[in-house]
């Protein structure tokens, strides 16, 4: 099927109503979760009296997911399925279901039963209370004390000191967004669960509240300490947008100075000792360490202005502004 045209995605996206709510629900091997995970999300979501939508995003299944899921979809007019072409993994998932939700708030949630759809409602109730992003806590977490419980507390003290968002459970897939802060969001690699991270970036007002937590029933977690690399890699992703996404410069060119700044020094130190004591640098270390310390600082300045220019032009490209405005009062 041929790619739609700009115009005819903007016509698409004027003629279709927006909702009041979209639950995304990311899937990858849970066919036998699926039916009761729909009916339970309908339920809460119902007794809302909100206009709502559940997207499911089938992440490249092959447990039979995928026909367990476009059945669904056809039987129910509350249900879109998104079938990715294979699996990319949960933040890509997450972000195809952010992309296809017409919702003004946007609540996600695993799509293993594990987190409670009754607690939608409270999370809702809680953004209204004009928060951006009400992300749950599962205190009382049903999960193994060795291989998930205790990696994901240390995971969790790191990531809250790294980036400046206290939160207890930075791993908890149930949260609730305003639809204008995903909308400021880019997702690569394991964002998911940087999440709140990325929106504190987008100046959001951010809140956790406790939800429940069952014991997982059907299938086997997807989750391993294989992934601690690549989160820690995230971390310094993320660490490196709070503070110099646009500013590269001050931690490249600052770092240059310095390495620079030292290089010269020390060769001014050995060009006096040997014009003026008539001492041998040819064979000290101290000489090579100078002139590495030259060359870094050359580079490290070099690199932070190509850095600069790239920053110039993800901003401009992209017309993102460096700034966000949450009210403006007074006359116009």
């Amino acid at each position: 099927m041929p790619s739609q045209s700009i115009e005819n995605r903007i016509a698409s996206v004027i003629e279709t109503p927006q909702l009041d709510l979209s639950v995304v629900v990311p899937i990858y091997n849970e066919a036998e979760s699926i039916e009761p995970l729909v009916e339970a999300i309908a339920n809460a979501v119902q007794k809302t009296r909100l206009s709502y939508e559940i997207i499911c995003v089938d992440d490249g299944s092959s447990d039979g997911s995928t026909q367990v899921l476009t059945n669904l979809a056809r039987r129910r007019i509350d249900l879109k399925a998104v079938i990715l072409r294979r699996n990319y993994g949960q933040t890509p998932a997450m972000a195809a279901g952010f992309e296809s939700a017409r919702g003004k708030v946007i609540v996600t949630l695993d799509g293993d039963l594990q987190n409670d759809p009754t607690d939608i409602p409270m999370l809702l109730a809680k953004l209204n209370e004009g928060y951006d992003l009400v992300s749950g806590w599962r205190k009382n977490r049903q999960d193994a004390a060795l291989t998930r419980l205790l990696p994901s507390k240390i995971a969790n003290i790191i990531i809250a000191r790294v980036t400046g968002v206290k939160l207890h459970d930075y791993g908890c897939s149930l949260k609730a967004y305003r639809s204008e802060l995903v909308a400021d969001m880019n997702l690569y690699g394991e964002l998911h669960r940087f999440l709140p991270a990325l929106a504190y970036i987008e100046g959001a007002r951010i809140t956790e509240v406790p939800v429940r937590h069952h014991a997982r029933r059907f299938g086997q977690s997807k989750y391993g300490l294989g992934r601690t690399i690549r989160v820690v890699m995230d971390l310094l992703t993320v660490y490196f947008m709070k503070k110099f996404l646009t500013r590269p410069m001050h931690v490249f060119g600052l770092g240059g100075v310095i390495s620079l700044a030292t290089g010269i020094a020390m060769g001014l130190y050995l060009t006096i000792i040997k014009l003026f004591f008539n001492q041998n640098i040819g064979d000290r270390p101290l000489l090579i360490l100078a002139v590495l310390l030259i060359i870094t600082g050359v580079n490290l300045f070099c690199f932070g202005l190509v850095t600069e220019l790239l920053m110039r032009t993800y901003h401009e490209s992209q017309r993102r502004p460096i700034y966000r405005i949450r009210d403006v009062f007074g006359k116009q």
